[in-house]
């Protein structure tokens, strides 16, 4: 039996307007960036687009600098499944900055599978707003 041949791209990435998550509609893209300069509010991620899988589900990661939830426990990766159900379909990962920004700042790496294999694996770097790199 032949596998199925899916047509997946990494669209965009970088930072991003702000997403309402109730809203079938992505984020706009900002910056095209591997480095972002984060602020309180700061949207960033990715986009795939990916044809040819409706139906499939996609699983998701994100390995983030170290800290800690509101009860000072080590926050685990985020992680998540999502079904695609159109042929030409669009997915949003990424996350926005909230309150304190220091320990937020550093690499974010977001992962995607589809059927056990990696489609995307793409770290971007937050950096404070206004900093030198």
């Amino acid at each position: 039996m032949s596998k199925k041949k899916f047509d997946i791209t990494l669209y965009t990435y970088g930072e991003y307007s702000t997403w309402d998550r109730e809203s079938k509609a992505l984020p706009k893209i900002l910056n095209i960036t591997d480095t972002i300069e984060a602020d309180i509010g700061t949207e960033f991620g990715y986009v795939l687009k990916i044809k040819k899988a409706k139906g499939y589900k996609i699983d998701f990661r994100i390995i983030h600098p170290p800290f800690n939830d509101e009860n000072g426990e080590p926050m685990d990766d985020f992680t998540g499944e999502v079904y695609i159900n159109s042929n030409d379909y669009e997915f949003f990962l990424g996350d926005c900055i909230w309150e304190p920004l220091d320990d937020k700042l550093g690499s974010w790496r977001l992962i995607t599978e589809l059927e056990g294999k990696v489609i995307a694996d793409k770290t971007l770097y937050l950096v404070r707003k206004g900093a030198e790199f």
